[in-house]
């Protein structure tokens, strides 16, 4: 394999000086998850990176992009010497994008973005066209997606880089940054609203400015079935890109049909351009089905084998957080003694809650455990929801609403953690409500209190509402069961 940066390709990228000579196979910002042979970028961000060089060398780091060499720091150490470790990080980014013949897709939304990048690396990967690069993580802010591009190996056959935002201004310069030649937007919601004095339509141009980035010929993949939906083909208009609808609703050119939901998977037609396909994925949602619908198309665009993407996506399975299903097996003498945990615990906003509360009222529940053991019975449907943060300043009225969605007729009990859901909780019928705490770590407390064996617990919130630390609590209630996918 290629060396990814030399110490002379690297200054000469970043404009910086190599006290050294040195060959680095990937690039890191943070010591904890670097590897041996990496390039460590001494970012300054909530720390300031150069306080853990040494340790960075320590792990095995191949050379520390700095501004001066700190201390503790052998004075023969291989140094990049930059102005500035952020702007150095981006000019690597750039250079990496200029080198790289392959193909770029750069997938933007209020929803869905990391799931949809996984399901591009899935279908994409069975393309034969060489590997698949992109972020293992949701690396999309204004780290991440240099990070991610910096760490592209030339030879790869595709990129896929995820773009998101959370002010206005933000997704222009890294789309320019990544030059994508396909750019997907799964949807366009309520989420981030407390930054857009103009509400879901200003949401929805800072979305289509991921078109400033994409190279001539390009080609937009964009949701059609919500309702700004006319702001982001105006856009793309605008800039004299292509278009493409994909969707639900009737007369889009790549649509969504036979959509059947059962158990742990869902199947569907995708109606495209070039024709008709199955697809199955081994996850339930219509909205994982509808950026699959999504993923497809972006296939056909970049000329692709669409059937192969589709037995690509059967590959798939939802990232950490976002999405994944879990059996916790509460006594692992008895396998009927388990609960079934979706973990949707990473982020949260109106459109990906009323999503996830329709998977769980799709799901069925299982008559649990051994003739006689207590609190053996019939399972439930059961939501643990933590607040949805920044929503702006009807935030109060949006939690309230989901009192209202038709997936809460399906569901059996509601916890709610943190002041916001409380406006949920008071809004749920008496026989729907369970417990209310004002923070996720006491409901965690009562975790053992609040389910039994048989139901299915989704558990899902914005990650700052720390509702992750209630799927920590059902985990160790138990132990996975074995095999699991």
């Amino acid at each position: 394999m290629s060396a990814l940066w030399t110490s002379a390709a690297a200054a000469a990228a970043t404009g910086g000086r190599a006290t050294a000579d040195w060959v680095a196979n990937g690039v890191s910002i943070d010591t904890r998850t670097l590897h041996p042979g990496d390039l460590f970028v001494a970012l300054k961000a909530q720390r300031d990176g150069h306080d853990f060089v040494a340790e960075a060398f320590a792990r095995g780091a191949a050379a520390a992009m700095v501004v001066q060499r700190p201390e503790g720091v052998a004075p023969a150490a291989p140094l990049l010497m930059v102005a500035d470790p952020q702007k150095g990080l981006e000019a690597l980014a750039v250079a990496a994008r200029a080198r790289f013949g392959g193909r770029v897709v750069g997938v933007t939304g209020s929803a869905g973005k990391t799931s949809t990048k996984e399901m591009l690396r899935a279908a994409l990967s069975r393309q034969g066209q060489g590997r698949v690069h992109a972020a293992e993580a949701s690396h999309n802010n204004h780290w991440g997606v240099p990070l991610t591009l910096a760490r592209l190996p030339a030879d790869a056959g595709f990129a896929v880089i995820e773009i998101g935002m959370s002010n206005p201004g933000e997704i222009a310069p890294l789309a320019r940054m990544a030059r994508p030649h396909v750019a997907m937007i799964t949807t366009v919601a309520p989420a981030h609203m407390a930054a857009f004095a103009d509400g879901i339509d200003g949401i929805a141009r800072e979305k289509a400015a991921i078109f400033e980035g994409v190279e001539p010929d390009g080609v937009a993949v964009l949701n059609g079935d919500i309702g700004t939906a006319g702001i982001l083909n105006a856009a793309a208009g605008g800039r004299g890109i292509a278009a493409l609808a994909f969707g639900e609703t009737d007369g889009l050119p790549c649509r969504l049909s036979d959509i059947h939901v059962a158990g742990d998977c869902v199947t569907a037609r995708a109606v495209l351009p070039g024709g008709n396909i199955l697809f199955r994925l081994a996850a339930p949602g219509r909205h994982f089905a509808r950026n699959a619908l999504g993923v497809l198309a972006v296939v056909g665009v970049l000329g692709g084998d669409v059937a192969l993407a589709a037995l690509g996506l059967a590959d798939w399975r939802p990232p950490a957080g976002r999405g994944r299903r879990e059996t916790i097996l509460l006594d692992p003498a008895d396998p009927d003694m388990a609960v079934r945990l979706i973990d949707d615990s990473f982020n949260a906003n109106p459109a990906s809650m009323a999503a996830a509360l329709e998977v769980l009222a799709e799901s069925r529940p299982e008559r649990a455990g051994r003739a006689g053991v207590a609190r053996a019975g019939k399972g439930r449907r059961i939501a643990v929801l933590g607040d949805m943060l920044e929503l702006g300043p009807d935030e109060l009225q949006d939690h309230t609403r989901i009192a209202g969605l038709a997936a809460l007729g399906h569901i059996d009990l509601v916890h709610c953690a943190g002041p916001r859901m409380r406006a949920l909780w008071e809004a749920l019928p008496p026989y729907r409500r369970g417990a209310w705490a004002a923070a996720a770590d006491d409901l965690a407390a009562r975790a053992h209190e609040l389910i039994n064996a048989g139901d299915i617990v989704l558990v899902k919130g914005s990650k700052a509402s720390r509702v992750s630390r209630v799927v920590d609590a059902i985990r160790n209630l138990g132990h996975p069961a074995p095999q699991q996918e």
